[in-house]
């Protein structure tokens, strides 16, 4: 049975505060990948309009966008069909001290792309039977793996969807990919839970993000990222900000630069 009961709401004040403690140690975390030369690839998957650009979001906010990247790959060319499947996604990897966030990643092939019929059925199935062994791969070289699936109800999927479709700031993130989700919505969850079967491991679990409430998923992923990786706040040495010397500099007229219109 379906639960319809609506999620429990988050006070914004206490949200917001939550929200910024958690950026604070994200920053401090930041710094450790980079100073210890840590690798950290974390992976974001989950139904259409469940979340996961919001999470990405307010985990990046405040970080240094050379240190922490997003990867969000769109549909592959001609000549990556061709390519070993792993091969676009491999690029992509973080070196030493990157943390990289994948807004959807190699598990396209088990989901979209195979309800979809995107992909043949040999080539799901070697999916299926060779992706946790790259994922050990990863783990092996060194790269820190978390796996994110961000689970939505079919009620509150609507209610996003509409949203999407009915305001302006919004429309462009509805596709209509998104209405063929709601038409097999069946044949997704299937998938997930085959892909779950196979890739579910004790090396590289799948940690669920329950997700209904956003603010809530936002802060209990974020809290839970923060202590897959042991991490120390590292001391910033003490500045003193030198004066400015303007000696022997002469301002060009302002009337020789051509300036934004001040509107506001």
């Amino acid at each position: 049975m379906t639960n319809t009961a609506k999620p429990q709401k988050l006070n914004k004040k206490l949200y917001e505060e939550e929200l910024e403690k958690l950026q604070i140690e994200l920053v401090k975390l930041q710094q450790w990948v980079k100073q210890e030369g840590l690798k950290v690839v974390v992976l974001f998957e989950g139904r259409d309009a469940a979340g996961k650009g919001g999470v990405i979001k307010r985990i990046t906010e405040k970080l240094n966008p050379r240190i922490c990247r997003i990867v969000a790959l769109s549909q592959p060319t001609e000549k990556e069909k061709s390519q070993w499947y792993f091969q676009r996604y491999a690029a992509h990897l973080p070196s030493a001290g990157e943390i990289t966030l994948f807004d959807r990643s190699w598990y396209n092939r088990a989901g979209v792309e195979k309800v979809m019929g995107f992909c043949t059925d040999n080539e799901y199935e070697e999916f299926l039977r060779s992706c946790p062994e790259f994922e050990r791969m990863l783990q092996r070289s060194g790269i820190i793996l978390i796996k994110y699936w961000f689970s939505v109800s079919d009620e509150e999927q609507e209610k996003r969807f509409l949203e999407r479709i009915n305001t302006p700031l919004k429309r462009w993130k509805f596709s209509p990919m998104d209405l063929e989700s709601r038409n097999r919505w069946a044949e997704y969850s299937a998938a997930k839970d085959k892909m779950f079967a196979y890739t579910d491991t004790k090396q590289c679990p799948w940690w669920v993000v329950t997700a209904d409430n956003k603010k809530k998923a936002r802060l209990n992923c974020i809290s839970h990222l923060l202590s897959q990786i042991p991490y120390q706040e590292l001391e910033y040495p003490p500045l003193n900000l030198p004066e400015v010397k303007k000696e022997g500099y002469v301002r060009a007229p302002l009337n020789s630069q051509t300036f934004v219109p001040e509107k506001f």
